[in-house]
């Protein structure tokens, strides 16, 4: 009989983590929806107690959300969970998730706790948490450095408290597949009533081994995976969920469970965080990556010709390539243009809203032929964008580039309701725009990262534009989207300044 692997998506709380990938409560609604569809057991929604905005975050998301579980995160005192157990209210099926570090040099450092502290703060906040749901995760933050006896000591404790998932965190990227492996196969040995609960392992990609240490820990008796779609999280990332979804689903002569993951909705999953979270998805990643199925040895493609699984262990369709078909044009109605959002999960609050992507849409049918599901999801995207904050708008701006001779930008913007317009020249069309738009706003920030990447296929594709700026030790991501790659830029340099503008940043649970 094959067990149930139980898929726990951290995208929109471990994920949210890496810098300038905050999220507004819209964006996390739409990736929530879409976390659904693909069929994740549960979605951490956010951290309650790190401000207002991702309690209601999380709030609204446990309104919505019918099948998945719904959780927020929580250190171990009584303000953090009360905070995340009102989060969760709404939730047809909720969760509490508590942690506190366990390892020496955590509790001495950070914590400033005795080992008997620990425990008790534990027990504690896992009793304090039963109160809102019976479903209450421990964690044991930093198990990778952490003690086995310690280990074997506190989680007895919480089981008896009442805890049902405890979740062993290779919190730093430290551990090796065969180590992490032995320690779950320890603890479970070990740990009195081990069998009455759900074990959870949560890999950190520092060494680049998250999901290797991940599966490791299933093949040695944990039954839930923490994980990010592309792997998102912060520092190198956390286990990617479409790696550990798709190498159980593979590699079932060696994993004795199986997810109910829909795989055909991975990829769709995949460009949706990309888009809004301004990360791009390397070329060559595993499963969601553009080359994952692309095959340039001439040998290799003989081989796929006469036999696909010459090369291939996984259909592309399987994973969702392929499935993202084109939809509409610009005589496409308005009728067709919300059953399709509909379809794509996309939710738009009021009529209002509706029309102004729907003008959008047709902005952009004028400029490009076929339109796409991706173009869609950028387009809606963009829309979210506008409305982080409009102190800074762009009304026009013209750029030229001539060999032997410096490109210049013309930028007219708005700022605060009042046009101002600048000249400028750069290295290149994109950079004598930016400097264009500093000579208007003098904003004292630091380009920490220019990224462009087509959103389809063809040269009337949109570019995706996403700038990082750094201000105040403040990070945040801008995005743009046009079929002019200059004026997405534009666009995206802009949004960032509204982000700054906005105050759109959220508290790092861990501190």
């Amino acid at each position: 009989m094959t067990d149930k692997l139980i898929i726990f998506d951290t995208t929109l709380r471990d994920g949210e983590q890496s810098p300038g990938a905050s999220m507004t409560k819209e964006e996390k609604l739409r990736i929530a929806r879409q976390l659904e569809k693909l069929g994740v057991d549960v979605i951490e929604a956010g951290f309650a107690a790190a401000s207002p905005g991702d309690a209601d975050a999380i709030h609204s998301i446990a309104k919505v959300i019918e099948h998945s579980t719904v959780c927020s995160l929580a250190r171990a005192n009584e303000r953090d969970v009360r905070a995340a157990g009102e989060a969760i209210k709404p939730a047809r099926k909720g969760r509490i998730h508590t942690f506190i570090a366990t390892s020496p040099i955590h509790m001495e450092k950070k914590l400033r706790m005795t080992p008997d502290e620990v425990v008790e703060r534990a027990v504690a906040a896992v009793k304090l948490a039963r109160e809102y749901t019976d479903d209450v995760e421990f964690s044991a933050e930093d198990a990778v450095r952490s003690e086995m006896d310690f280990l074997v000591r506190i989680f007895d404790e919480v089981i008896k408290a009442g805890a049902t998932t405890l979740n062993v965190p290779d919190t730093v990227g430290y551990s090796i597949p065969v180590l992490w492996g032995e320690r779950f196969k320890q603890l479970i040995a070990r740990v009195p009533n081990s069998g009455k609960v759900i074990w959870s392992t949560h890999c950190h990609n520092d060494l680049g081994m998250a999901s290797a240490n991940s599966l490791a820990a299933v093949m040695n008796g944990a039954r839930q995976v923490e994980c990010t779609i592309n792997g998102l999280g912060e520092r190198a990332g956390n286990a990617s969920l479409e790696e550990v979804v798709m190498a159980v689903k593979t590699r079932r002569d060696i994993f004795s469970c199986d997810t109910t993951i829909d795989t055909t909705q991975i990829v769709p999953t995949s460009k949706l965080v990309s888009s809004i979270t301004g990360y791009p998805v390397q070329p060559n990643k595993a499963i969601v990556g553009a080359n994952a199925f692309a095959h340039e040895s001439g040998i290799h493609q003989d081989g796929v010709l006469k036999h696909r699984e010459t090369y291939e262990i996984m259909r592309a369709e399987d994973v969702g390539w392929g499935a993202n078909k084109m939809v509409m044009g610009k005589h496409s109605g308005r009728a067709a243009f919300r059953a399709r959002l509909q379809e794509l999960g996309i939710v738009l609050e009021g009529e209002e809203a509706v029309n102004a992507a729907f003008a959008r849409f047709k902005d952009l049918a004028d400029k490009k032929h076929d339109i796409f599901d991706e173009d869609l999801q950028a387009l809606v995207s963009d829309e979210g964008v506008a409305q982080v904050s409009d102190h800074y708008r762009l009304v026009a701006m013209g750029a030229h580039s001539e060999t032997g001779s410096l490109p210049v930008a013309r930028v007219v913007m708005s700022i605060g309701g009042k046009e101002q317009q600048a000249d400028a020249q750069g290295g290149g069309p994109v950079d004598a725009t930016f400097k264009a738009i500093e000579q208007i706003v003098r904003s004292g920030t630091e380009l920490l990262l220019y990224s462009v990447n087509n959103i389809t296929s063809g040269t009337d594709a949109q570019g995706e534009v996403t700038v990082r700026l750094s201000k105040g030790g403040r990070i945040v991501n801008g995005q743009g989207a046009d079929t002019d790659i200059v004026v997405a830029s534009a666009k995206a340099y802009l949004n960032a300044l509204n982000k700054l503008d906005a105050g759109a940043e959220r508290a790092h649970p861990q501190v």
